[in-house]
C-alpha cells in the first residue's frame, strides 16, 4: 500500500466518497447475480476493486470517469473469479439464471438494475430473522457503504464486535436461504413495515443519540433519508406510510443547523434560532405529508404531524393543542414511555404545568435523564427545591458530557 503516499489530496478525498456511493451499488448487483449467500464474496470483489483504484490512481492519476472505471474493473474481477474458481462451477453456477458457459458472466451495472438490486437488498437486509441492531449494521455496511471503523464509531463499539455482528447476520441470512427476490404483493406491506422501522431506527441513532459525544451524526440521518427516497422511487413501495416517514425525516432534518452550537453542543428546541431552520426541507416535509394522507394512519403519520406543528410559530394558538391531540392518538396505536413523556410537555403548554406534572409522575422512566430534566423544567417557577432535586438526578443519569454541561448550567441558575 505504498502507493497511498503518492495520492494527491483530491484522490484521497475522492476514493472514500466513491466508496460510500458506489460500494453498495456494486455489491447489490453482484449479490443479485451470485445470490445473497455469497455476500462476502461480493464484498471481497468490490473491496479488491477499490484497492486496485487506490494503487493505480496513485501512480497514473484519476481517470476521466472514475465511476465507469470502477464498474469496468469490478466486472473484470468477477469474470476472472468465474474463470479460476471451481466453487462457481460446482456450487453456484448451476443456480445462476444468467450463467453463461465458458465461465463468462455479464454483470449488469445499468442504473435500473442497480436501483432494483439495492431495493431488493434493502428488503433482504431488513429481514426480521436477524436482530434490529444487526439489520442496522448490515444496512450501514451493505447499503450505505460505511466502513467498519465508521460503524464502530456510530455504535460506540470496536471493529472486532462489528465484524462478528456482521458475520453472524450474514450466516443467518445464508442458512435461512434468504434471497434478493422482491416480496410478493401479499407480503409486501408487512415486510415494508419492518424496512421502515429499521430506517426510522437508523435516523434516530443519528438524530437522538444519547450515548455519543457527537450530538448529531448527520451522515446516518442522510443515509436514512436516501433509503426512504429509494423506496419512494419504486411504485410498489411508494405508499402512504413511506411518504409519512419521509415527511417526518424532512421536518426533523430541517433543524440540523439550529440543533447544535459552534462547539457541537445541543441547543434545545425552545432555544433554537428559527433563522437557522431549513424552510425548503419543511416545504418538502409538507409535500410528503400531504401525499401520505390516504389509507390507514400509522405512527409515522402522527409523528410527522407532531413535527409539522413544531415548525409553526409559538404564537399559533392551536399549535400545542394539536400536538397534544396527535400524541394522544399516537399513544393509542403504539404506546411508548418516551412518547408519553413528550406528551406531557405538550400538555404543559396546552393546559398547565401542574396537570403535566401529575401525568409525568405516572410514567416509569425514573432512570432516564430526560424524565428528570423535563420534571425540572415543569417545576421551574413552581417549586425551586424540586427543580434542583431533579436537575441533580438528571446529571447523575446523563451519559454525554455535552448534555451534562447544559443541565449543570440550569442547576447553577436555579441554585442562585
Amino acid at each position: 500500500m505504498q502507493t497511498l503516499f503518492f495520492l494527491s489530496m483530491k484522490e484521497k478525498k475522492l476514493i472514500p466518497h466513491l466508496f460510500r456511493t458506489e460500494f453498495s451499488k456494486i455489491v447489490a448487483v453482484l449479490c443479485k447475480t451470485f445470490g445473497l449467500s455469497n455476500i462476502q464474496l461480493a464484498e471481497d470483489i468490490v473491496s479488491e476493486t477499490f484497492l486496485i483504484a487506490t494503487e493505480t490512481w496513485g501512480l497514473k492519476g484519476i481517470p476521466d470517469n472514475p465511476t465507469s472505471w470502477l464498474y469496468k474493473v469490478a466486472k473484470n474481477k468477477t469474470k476472472d473469479y468465474f474463470k479460476r474458481d471451481r466453487i462457481f462451477k460446482e456450487k453456484i453456477a448451476s443456480e445462476l439464471q444468467n450463467y453463461i458457459h465458458n465461465y463468462e458472466c455479464e454483470i449488469n451495472l445499468s442504473d435500473k438494475n442497480i436501483s432494483d438490486s439495492q431495493l431488493q437488498m434493502l428488503f433482504a437486509v431488513c429481514n426480521p430473522i436477524i436482530s434490529a441492531e444487526a439489520q442496522i449494521t448490515l444496512a450501514l455496511r451493505i447499503l450505505c457503504g460505511f466502513g467498519i471503523d465508521e460503524i464502530s464509531q456510530a455504535f460506540l463499539s470496536n471493529k472486532e464486535t462489528i465484524n462478528k455482528r456482521l458475520h453472524r447476520a450474514k450466516e443467518k441470512l445464508r442458512k435461512n436461504k434468504v434471497d434478493l427476490s422482491f416480496p410478493p404483493k401479499s407480503k409486501l406491506e408487512n415486510r415494508l413495515n419492518n424496512v421502515l422501522s429499521i430506517i426510522y431506527l437508523l435516523f434516530n441513532e443519528g438524530y437522538y443519540s444519547i450515548t455519543s459525544e457527537q450530538t448529531l451524526k448527520k451522515e446516518l440521518c442522510i443515509e436514512a433519508m436516501r433509503l426512504t427516497y429509494m423506496l419512494l422511487e419504486n411504485k410498489s413501495t411508494n405508499l402512504p406510510q413511506t411518504n409519512a416517514l419521509m415527511a417526518l425525516l424532512c421536518f426533523h432534518s430541517s433543524r440540523f443547523e439550529a440543533r447544535t452550537n459552534n462547539k457541537g453542543e445541543l441547543i434545545l428546541y425552545a432555544d433554537q434560532d428559527r433563522k437557522d431552520w431549513n424552510y425548503e426541507l419543511i416545504k418538502k416535509g409538507e409535500y410528503y405529508l400531504n401525499k401520505s394522507a390516504q389509507g390507514n394512519v400509522t405512527k409515522y403519520h402522527l409523528e410527522a404531524g407532531i413535527s409539522f406543528w413544531h415548525t409553526k410559530n409559538n404564537k399559533d394558538q392551536n399549535k400545542w393543542e394539536n400536538i397534544l391531540q396527535l400524541y394522544n392518538q399516537l399513544l393509542q396505536i403504539e404506546y411508548s414511555p418516551v412518547a408519553a413523556l413528550n406528551r406531557t410537555y405538550a400538555l404543559s403548554k396546552a393546559n398547565s404545568k401542574k396537570e403535566a406534572i401529575a401525568e409525568i409522575l405516572k410514567i416509569g422512566l425514573k432512570t432516564n435523564h430526560l424524565y428528570h430534566s423535563l420534571l425540572a423544567e415543569l417545576y421551574k417557577d413552581l417549586d425551586n427545591n424540586n427543580q434542583i432535586k431533579h436537575l441533580k438526578m438528571a446529571i447523575e443519569l446523563v451519559k454525554t458530557e455535552s448534555e451534562k454541561r447544559i443541565i449543570k448550567q440550569k442547576l447553577n441558575k436555579a441554585s442562585r
